[in-house]
């Protein structure tokens, strides 16, 4: 009997992941134990979570001293103490042939891993000065099959226990796909604050914070669903593509709706749905021709994340002996005068209590966080990502970050945010921008904070010594520090400002220049949802009254901003007009790849063209109240061989000699021929 038990342990100890009805099927068929050995009431025992000596005594009172010693030294082993292993799977064919796992259970350093499934070899294996966690570098060479592979953990030489973990099929075509460009239109989405496509997912059993839509700060509900429900609705409006919030786990005490702390990198919160319907939205979104943008946050996770009770080592996180607090000088980076204290008060400063700053310079960290990035594109199958406070990363861990997604996906595109209105400091970070101190970037886009501050303080300027457009048209002029004007984020607002019609005082002509200037400038045109129906904040610049709901995302709101009932005439009235705009940028190619040429501006006026070998478009950005005339010129170098334009927006049709008329305010979007 005594034998029958010890064999009973070892293959229990493989099966101790299985799910009861394996375990049952798994009894009768294992060939070392014949189901006649099995006594009839270990069944009862098996199905349980785990199987425990106390509970395999009773059937052999004879051999109780026996398997008390026995258990005393080896069965604590046959218990599944291994609760996490990350990434969850991997694929075959990645350019980079490496993977590591992060183990974490109860004291499993002492074992030792095993595994034998073919074109996959341990290379190695990192301990830490924490016995919970084990570091398995695997190899998976270009001959290794998808399938299940089976994870065994070693104490000496008794099998402990058997984990299995995917290997699957690397998506054909993966590794070319198109990232988003200047092609593209973003849709920026809070989706706690868009729709709530499916109120069963509100409140989650266990999580810290439940839903109150009666509080600004709160959760309100808006989840997954709630934008796959709605993806006719960006499609039409223009936009082609989404970039949506952190949707990982954020299971924080308070103001979790905003996603910036992670407490799961490897799981979306379970009250904006699953992994699987992240992954169904992505794709229902590819099939409307919308790409999908993840947002990245490598920098910090939340004070709730599940390894801060048990972190892997004293170094994994930039600790202080007291709370530090960053201090937020994003010159440090490329400052020739930056002293070590003010740099390291940059980087390893937290953002804020709730959020413990990441140890980039940890090996470990830096390739959880690598991965973690890859896996997310591989899963999902996204166009891209979005790296939130991106310069108060270690900087060389951010190049190997960016060259290493880059090296799995060379077509895709990633940005960064360097909020900083000085081109200059922005421009540091860029792919193929030559830096005085020898630093390398792989980071291709950018958010361009310095046009925005130059574009709203243009719009709100009311007049001086000089034009009220000089800002804008100066910035851009300092595109020469950019590697790639062309991959830049251009934005009237987003998730961390006043959104544009608060900014320009609910002045609507200002409004629709705004919009205007961003959908045919160079760059990457970025929309904040509800801009489109002039959502607006008077008062205060609180974040979580910027990020109010979308009317109409919830069942029984008032006004729909979807169906457009309940808006105002001028909501409604500026929701067209976004939605014609964007609508007419889809196919004007030369607004996605054509030169870009602008002139002085006049009395109020600002004049550029788009342009290329076949197409012609001149954008007039006019401020000027009352009916005026433009001559046209100074534009004659723009205009030989033009003998009409059309305006885009409205169709109507002007002669392009002597006077421009201009009916007031407003820009005009004029198709040259």
């Amino acid at each position: 009997m005594i034998k029958v038990i010890l064999r009973l342990y070892n293959w229990c100890s493989r099966i101790s992941t299985l799910t009861t009805k394996q375990h049952l099927s798994a009894i009768f068929e294992h060939r070392s134990v014949k189901a006649k050995e099995v006594p009839p009431s270990l069944t009862s025992v098996v199905i349980r979570r785990r199987l425990c000596p106390s509970a395999l005594l009773p059937f052999c009172p004879s051999a109780q001293i026996l398997l008390i010693i026995f258990f005393s030294t080896n069965f604590a082993f046959a218990q599944s103490r291994i609760d996490r292993i990350e990434p969850p799977n991997w694929w075959t064919g990645m350019k980079n042939p490496a993977v590591q796992l992060m183990i974490h259970g109860e004291n499993i350093s002492g074992l030792t891993p095993s595994i034998k499934y073919s074109g996959v070899k341990i290379t190695k294996v990192t301990k830490t000065e924490n016995p919970n966690y084990l570091f398995i570098d695997l190899s998976i060479n270009k001959k290794a099959k998808a399938g299940e592979l089976t994870l065994e953990f070693y104490h000496g030489r008794t099998l402990a226990e058997s984990h299995s973990w995917e290997l699957e099929a690397r998506e054909a075509g993966s590794a070319d796909r198109i990232g988003f460009n200047s092609s593209d239109v973003i849709y920026l989405i809070t989706p706690d604050r868009f729709s709530n496509g499916d109120p069963s997912n509100d409140d989650v059993p266990g999580m810290k914070e439940k839903s109150n839509r009666a509080y600004k700060g709160g959760r309100h509900g808006g989840d997954i669903e709630g934008v796959r429900q709605h993806l006719d609705y960006i499609q039409g409006m223009g936009f082609t593509a989404i970039w949506m919030m952190p949707v990982t786990e954020n299971d924080m005490q308070r103001s979790s709706y905003h996603g910036y702390s992670t407490t799961d990198y490897y799981k979306v919160d379970a009250r904006f749905g699953t992994n699987e319907a992240f992954r169904q939205l992505v794709q229902e979104s590819r099939a409307a021709g919308l790409k999908h943008i993840m947002d990245m946050i490598p920098n910090h996770c939340g004070s709730e994340h599940w390894w801060m009770n048990d972190l892997p080592s004293a170094d994994w996180l930039n600790m202080w002996s007291t709370y530090t607090q960053s201090n937020h000088r994003k010159t440090a980076a490329l400052d020739p005068y930056v002293s070590e204290y003010d740099a390291k008060l940059f980087t390893d400063g937290w953002f804020v209590p709730t959020m413990p700053d990441l140890n980039q310079r940890n090996p470990l960290m830096a390739n959880y966080l690598i991965q973690n990035a890859i896996w997310w594109t591989e899963y999902l199958g996204l166009a891209g990502m979005r790296v939130d406070t991106y310069p108060y990363s270690d900087a060389e861990f951010l190049t190997e970050y960016c060259r290493r997604i880059l090296e799995e996906y060379p077509r895709l595109n990633i940005v960064g945010e360097q909020w900083h209105t000085v081109p200059y400091i922005v421009a540091y970070w860029q792919k193929g921008v030559v830096n005085e101190n020898g630093y390398v970037s792989y980071l291709a886009s950018l958010m361009d904070f310095p046009v925005h501050h130059a574009l709203i303080s243009s719009l709100n300027q009311q007049g001086g010594w000089d034009d009220t457009w000089l800002e804008l048209y100066e910035t851009l002029a300092q595109d020469v520090v950019y590697a790639d004007p062309d991959n830049l984020l251009v934005f009237t607002d987003n998730h961390d400002m006043s959104r544009i019609f608060t900014q320009v005082n609910e002045d609507y002509d200002l409004y629709r220049l705004a919009m205007a200037f961003i959908c045919t400038t160079r760059g990457i045109p970025q929309v904040f949802y509800g801009d489109e129906i002039l959502m607006k904040h008077p008062g205060t610049d609180e974040h979580t009254v910027i990020r109010s709901d979308f009317p109409g995302g919830w069942d029984g709101d008032a006004v729909n901003g979807f169906s457009g009932e309940g808006l105002s005439e001028q909501e409604k009235t500026a929701q067209d007009f976004v939605k014609k705009l964007f609508q007419w940028r889809k196919t004007a190619s030369v607004i996605h790849t054509g030169k870009l040429m602008h002139f002085s501006p006049k009395d109020n006026i600002y004049v550029y063209f788009r342009y290329d070998d076949k197409n012609k478009v001149m954008v007039i950005l006019n401020k000027h109240k009352g009916a005026s005339g433009l001559s046209l010129d100074p534009f004659a170098e723009m205009l030989r061989g033009i003998t009409t334009g059309r305006d885009a927006l409205t169709g109507t049709e002007y002669v392009m000699r002597g006077n421009l008329m201009l009916n007031g305010p407003g820009p005009v979007i004029l198709e040259l021929k």
